[in-house]
């Protein structure tokens, strides 16, 4: 069995992530910097080109000097896992559910977050010891889809991600998600007052049926 539990711990400081794709180096070291200014300490960088993957080493670089948290995304693959651990990554992400991918990245010491879509892959990766679930895509299967989720599987911690911005983000945390993905809106600055809105101690949102 393979354990994801590190990323309570990870996400302990706030229910949004940053996700930097295909931003190039320097973008990437701005947006990362601007998303730990705002508050938002996880940031995840997608990697698909030699670029991302510099990207990810340069991120990754700054963020242990301010004590923040960098994670790979977009990893399908067991190269792909091997490239993030060399980059300096703390934890991947993939679109989906490749067990060979998550046992890989567990060998790599990096606690991983597969993609789920179905019931059928929520039960499998639960069984497998993941309970940190990523949601994808999460504007497409919509907020019941959580909700509906949270019956069979209580113990599942869904991270939401695709189509996630400010105006939808605190309906998906009061549905149940325990972390919203945030990309796009992050370079959006009439969105940032609403992201920073869901960061301070008032306004955290109890997911539904805790």
């Amino acid at each position: 069995m393979v354990d994801n539990a590190q990323f309570t711990e990870i996400f302990n400081a706030a229910p949004l992530m940053a996700i930097l794709r295909g931003m190039g180096v320097e973008r990437s070291l701005t947006v990362a910097t601007m998303a730990w200014d705002l508050g938002i300490d996880v940031v995840e960088l997608p990697i698909q080109t030699p670029e991302d993957i510099e990207s990810l080493r340069v991120v990754a670089m700054a963020a242990r000097e301010r004590g923040k948290v960098v994670g790979a995304g977009t990893v399908v693959s067991v190269e792909h896992v091997r490239q993030a651990a060399e980059a300096g990554a703390e934890f991947t992400v993939c679109p989906g559910f490749d067990l060979e991918v998550v046992r890989a990245s567990s060998d790599f010491g990096m606690p991983v977050m597969p993609g789920v879509a179905t019931a059928s892959e929520v039960q499998l990766a639960l069984k497998e010891g993941l309970t940190w679930l990523k949601v994808f895509p999460a504007s497409v299967l919509g907020t019941a889809w959580i909700k509906a989720m949270q019956g069979p599987f209580p113990q599942a911690r869904f991270v939401t991600t695709g189509g996630m911005n400010a105006a939808n983000a605190g309906e998906f945390l009061r549905a149940g998600a325990r972390v919203v993905a945030i990309g796009s809106a992050l370079e959006d600055p009439s969105q940032l007052p609403k992201l920073v809105a869901l960061l301070e101690p008032a306004a955290q949102i109890v997911p539904a049926g805790q």
